[in-house]
């Protein structure tokens, strides 16, 4: 009887080291393009990426497709990758989405903050406020990030908190741009030490309003911007 012979399994170890390359490699290009260097449009070429990382295609083309995901690039057939462009639906649909479930969050969640979150809120306020003057750029949208979760933490919604969380890690290419292109550096320390303020004071209902104030300000700001960005471009 001629028994079957079945080809080795793939070792899960190439697999996994690949997984790890191309995390990598996503990491160091969704800096790049959240700080700027890759701007909207600019081509990225799995050969030339490769060359640069020292690595095979494979993992440069599953990061690239890791980043499609984020939004941050476009993957189109027979052309490749590019970094992909700010638009004004984005823009609406993702801090409409935020306005709307935010607030609902800090209303259930703000009378349960303790001292030990204010304390950890005004510590990141400070290195965020630090952070913002010495123009480390990398840090603003992380920091923004932990200060809003931190402040939902007690809702007891997480799929809603999971949702949030999701688009504050969207939002965090428009943070940046907001906060490095407009003004809106000042208004940004201005309203979240005063959101700290009203929780603190029990002042729920106007720490809701003044959240969805600040939200819906930056989507606004944002969209005036790509607006400019357009007519500047169209007058070219």
């Amino acid at each position: 009887m001629k028994l079957e012979t079945k080809s080795p399994p793939k070792p899960a170890q190439k697999s996994l080291q690949h997984r790890t390359i191309a995390a990598a490699v996503a990491e160091s290009l969704r800096e790049r393009i959240l700080d700027g260097e890759f701007q909207a449009g600019f081509p990225l070429r799995q050969d030339a990426l490769a060359s640069e990382f020292g690595v095979s295609r494979i993992p440069v083309r599953e990061a690239l497709m890791q980043l499609e995901a984020e939004g941050l690039v476009k993957i189109h057939p027979h052309r490749g990758a590019i970094v992909s462009e700010l638009s004004m639906e984005e823009v609406q649909e993702l801090f409409s989405l935020r306005a709307l479930l935010e607030p609902r969050l800090l209303e259930a969640s703000a009378r349960q903050l303790t001292s030990d979150d204010y304390a950890k809120l005004n510590r990141i306020l400070q290195e965020y406020s630090a952070e913002l003057r010495a123009n480390h750029v990398r840090r603003w949208g992380e920091l923004n990030t932990q200060f809003h979760m931190l402040l939902y933490r007690h809702a007891g919604q997480p799929r809603t908190l999971a949702i949030v969380a999701n688009l504050l890690q969207e939002c965090d290419r428009h943070t940046r741009l907001q906060l490095s292109l407009t003004d809106g550096m000042k208004r940004a320390e201005t309203e979240h030490a005063e959101l700290v303020r009203l929780c603190e004071n029990g002042q729920i209902a106007e720490a809701c309003s003044l959240l969805r104030t600040h939200i819906e300000d930056v989507a606004r700001s944002l969209q005036a911007y790509i607006e400019s960005h357009q007519r500047i471009n169209g007058s070219r």
